[in-house]
Formats: C-alpha cells, sequence, structure tokens
C-alpha cells in the first residue's frame, strides 16, 4: 500500500480495483531534479501512484496521477513509472489501466520531461493490439497527454474531468463560454474518443464490467465464460429492435448483456459487446432509430460512423473477438463534405473487414443496397455466414430508380425487382446462408459462431495494411 494511502490517487485506485487488492510497485521513487527549487522531499512517487491488483478475480496493471505532487504533472521519473506498468502489463497479458488527472509536461525537467511523456508514447503505442488499454479521465488530461486517451481503446471521462489538446481560450476565436471543447460533453460527441462520462463511482462500475468482457491479452484466443442462460431461448421483439442495434443486441446476448462503446459519437453506427454461449463477440450495426429516446437517423453510412466501426473491427480482430453486423443501410451520405471524408473512411473499414481473421456473421434485418451493402460484411469481403430476415430487401438499387437508369421510366421496376432485387435472387447466387425468423435468432448465431469457432486462415506475408 502506498506511503500517502490516503491520497486521492490511491482512493480512486481502490475504488476500482477488487477490495484489498492493490499491490504498489516503486512507492519509493522521487524525482532527480532539483531545478527551481524542485525538492525530492516534495515529490513522493514522482506524482503517481502505480501497480497492480484484480477486477472480479483478473489481474489488471494500473497507474493513478497524482494532483497533489507538483499537480500530477509529468516528469523523468514519473514516465519510467508508467512506462515500466506498461511493460509488466505485456509480459503478464493483462490490461493496464490509467487514471490521468495532470497539469501536463512538467516545466521544471523541460527536455527530460518532453522526451518522457514521449516514452508513455511509445509503451503504449507497443502494447495496441497486445493488451487492451483503458484510461479514466478524472482530472486534467490537456496538450500532449489528451494522446494518450486517443492512443487507448477505451476513454471514460468523468463529469469533473476535462480532456483537451488545446484549451478552449487558446483557440483563437473562441473561449470557453463560446465552445468549451475540453467539456466530457464535446468530447463525448464529437471526437470518437469517449466510450462513457459520469461520475467517478459510475466509471469505475463501467470499466470493471468492460475488464471481465475482455481478454487480458491477444494470446487468450478470445474470451469466453459460463453461459447460465438458455442457449435457446426465443428472442422477444426484434421486429422493432431490429431498427435499433443497441436494443437488438441487448435482446439476444446471454443474460441480456450489451456493453456498447463510443455510444454517443456517429450515432447512426453502434458499436458494442456481447455474450453468445459464454463467448464474447463484437457487434457492429446501422442505427435506424433509437428505441429508448425515440429519435430516427439515416441508414447511409456517414465518414464518422464507418471509422468508428472500422477501429472497432480492428480491435475485435487485434484481441480474437468475433464480429457480428447488423446490416441496415441504403446508401451513402450525401453532401460536399461527405465528399471530402467518405472514400478514405470507407476504404478504411473495409480493409478493416476483409483483413480481419476472426469469424465474421453478417445478419441484414431490412435493407442492404448498393455497395454500401457490400462494405457493411457481405460474403465479398470475407463474411463467413450470411443471414437475412424474410422481409429484408436487398439489391444494386431501388428497383424503380434502376428502370429509370435504364429505361428513362418506371415501366422495367416490376421486371428488374423480380429478376435483380431481393433477398431470393441473393440466396439462389449464393450470396446468403439461410433466411431465419425473428424468435430463432439467438439459436441460429450461436449455432453460426460456434461452426466458425475452429476458423483458421493462412495470410499472405506483409508488414501491415496500408489502410
Amino acid at each position: 500500500m502506498s506511503e500517502r494511502k490516503n491520497s486521492l490517487a490511491v482512493q480512486r485506485i481502490d475504488a476500482l480495483l477488487d477490495e484489498n487488492s492493490f499491490v504498489e510497485l516503486g512507492s519509493g521513487i522521487t524525482s532527480r531534479n532539483t531545478d527551481f527549487n524542485l525538492d525530492q522531499a516534495n515529490t513522493p512517487s514522482d506524482g503517481v501512484v502505480t501497480g497492480h491488483g484484480l477486477i472480479d478475480g483478473n489481474l489488471v496493471f494500473v497507474y493513478s496521477q497524482d494532483s497533489e505532487v507538483c499537480g500530477g504533472s509529468i516528469g523523468e521519473m514519473h514516465a519510467k513509472k508508467i512506462t515500466n506498468i506498461y511493460r509488466m502489463a505485456v509480459k503478464m497479458g493483462a490490461p493496464v489501466i490509467g487514471i490521468l488527472d495532470s497539469t501536463g509536461v512538467r516545466l521544471q525537467e523541460s527536455y527530460d520531461a518532453l522526451e518522457a511523456i514521449g516514452s508513455i508514447y511509445q509503451e503504449a503505442v507497443s502494447a495496441s493490439g497486445v493488451i487492451p488499454q483503458i484510461v479514466a479521465v478524472y482530472g486534467k488530461c490537456g496538450g500532449g497527454l489528451s494522446v494518450l486517451a486517443g492512443v487507448s481503446d477505451f476513454t471514460f471521462v468523468s463529469d469533473k474531468g476535462s480532456l483537451f489538446l488545446n484549451a478552449p481560450d487558446a483557440i483563437p476565436g473562441n473561449n470557453k463560454d463560446a465552445v468549451n471543447n475540453a467539456d466530457p460533453k464535446f468530447q463525448f460527441e464529437n471526437t470518437g474518443i469517449v466510450d462513457a462520462i459520469g461520475t467517478e463511482d459510475e466509471l469505475s462500475a463501467k470499466i470493471r464490467e468492460l475488464v471481465t468482457i475482455l481478454p487480458g491479452s491477444n494470446l487468450e484466443d478470445g474470451c469466453y465464460d459460463e453461459c447460465l442462460d438458455d442457449l435457446n431461448r426465443a428472442s422477444e421483439g426484434l421486429e422493432d429492435k431490429r431498427l435499433d442495434p443497441a436494443a437488438f443486441a441487448e435482446e439476444i446476448s446471454d443474460n441480456h448483456l450489451f456493453i456498447e462503446t463510443k455510444k454517443a459519437f456517429a450515432k447512426s453506427m453502434t458499436t458494442g459487446f456481447i455474450k453468445l454461449d459464454g463467448a464474447t463477440v463484437g457487434v457492429v450495426g446501422n442505427k435506424e432509430k433509437c428505441l429508448k429516446c425515440d429519435k430516427e437517423f439515416s441508414t447511409e453510412l456517414t465518414a464518422d460512423a464507418v471509422r468508428k466501426a472500422a477501429d472497432f473491427v480492428r480491435f475485435c480482430d487485434a484481441f480474437d473477438i468475433p464480429v457480428l453486423t447488423l446490416t441496415n443501410v441504403a446508401g451513402y451520405e450525401k453532401s460536399i463534405a461527405a465528399e471530402g471524408a467518405l472514400p478514405k473512411a470507407l476504404a478504411s473499414f473495409a480493409a478493416a473487414l476483409a483483413s480481419a481473421t476472426v469469424p465474421k456473421v453478417n445478419l441484414i434485418t431490412k435493407e442492404a443496397f448498393g455497395t454500401a451493402y457490400i462494405l457493411m460484411n457481405s460474403k465479398s469481403v470475407g463474411a463467413d455466414l450470411v443471414l437475412a430476415y424474410p422481409d429484408a430487401d436487398m439489391g444494386i438499387m431501388d428497383a424503380a430508380a434502376a428502370s429509370k437508369i435504364i429505361a428513362g421510366d418506371n415501366s422495367l421496376a416490376e421486371s428488374f425487382a423480380e429478376t435483380q432485387s431481393g433477398i431470393g435472387n441473393a440466396i439462389r447466387r449464393g450470396y446468403i446462408d439461410r433466411v431465419v425468423n425473428f424468435a430463432d435468432t439467438r439459436k441460429y448465431l450461436i449455432a453460426g459462431f460456434e461452426m466458425l469457432a475452429t476458423k483458421q486462415v493462412d495470410e499472405n506475408y506483409r508488414k501491415h495494411s496500408t489502410k
């Protein structure tokens, strides 16, 4: 236990971990710098508490910045403690959780402090895809430290925290009262970095829940638990819930567990985790309606939506978590801004899905039109299994629109729909494997992923994709 056991940094760790499980490492470390009256006696633990503990019995490594010591600022020894925690987490194959509350780089240490924060970046990037990385912003997290929130897989910001690259008043023509870009709500809705906001107690509970549904490292072949739910349980109300992937995922998941990620960003695309027969599965789905808030969304793909989906798929693939896509898409967003942003974002999404070697199942829930449907995990971009509902509609485009292009009027619409559109034609061509009814959705998805559990893919050698 820390020599400063009553410090806020230690209290935050204790609130997160299983009771009495925290073991501190490096508690005797202090700053080596004595410039500008920096006294070693006044830098206990050099402003960061580090160690390991348990969450629901799972090993995790944790560091918590101590704002009561030099403002939690990052100096040489402060960074060495954090990088040591990263290296140990990678060796042990366990998640690393950072609790951020810092004024930034320590001015008294100048270049040493700048290089120190760079060393944290290096370790975080090296650990990416090897162990899950989680940060909780409970105080200030600005400037270069905000990069760490972006590198991490999951970021949580307390209602009293602030996350920013440039402070609101430092942005030309802006001030805190105009656009407070450091506000948790702004970050939650606009950046694509933040998974949830709330009180520290609420976020500690969310982090604990998240840790229990993730593997400790990329060597664990996914995450599996005992299933206490009925494998043949009938799914209820999916006719309406298919419009809202969050409600849909909650219904089909073991014991109705759904952990949504990046919830307030790019709301037309839902991402999150469920359990099917005890196995963690990642869900990506087009949202047409939010059933809880009674809001409607376009089923056209947007740049933010596909970037969000691509990042999530890459995380799942890195940690051997199977992917389920729920497809209800009509096309692409139509605007000048979209023309500038969508092509590259779509390429990134296509690359993420096509290169993912984990089991991939696609369920066409309502509509699937054009190349937007192709990008939502079709057979041609690597789906192992494609299912569809009986009343789903799909095709190259709307039959009436196709007729106008071919014949200049609607005269061929009926013929085009009969011969070229619909799930019947897709089944005959082998693009859909099975039509399933709503009630049996959970059963068929479990069976599909169980069949794919031993999937193996031999890949051509390359360092990495360029997208």
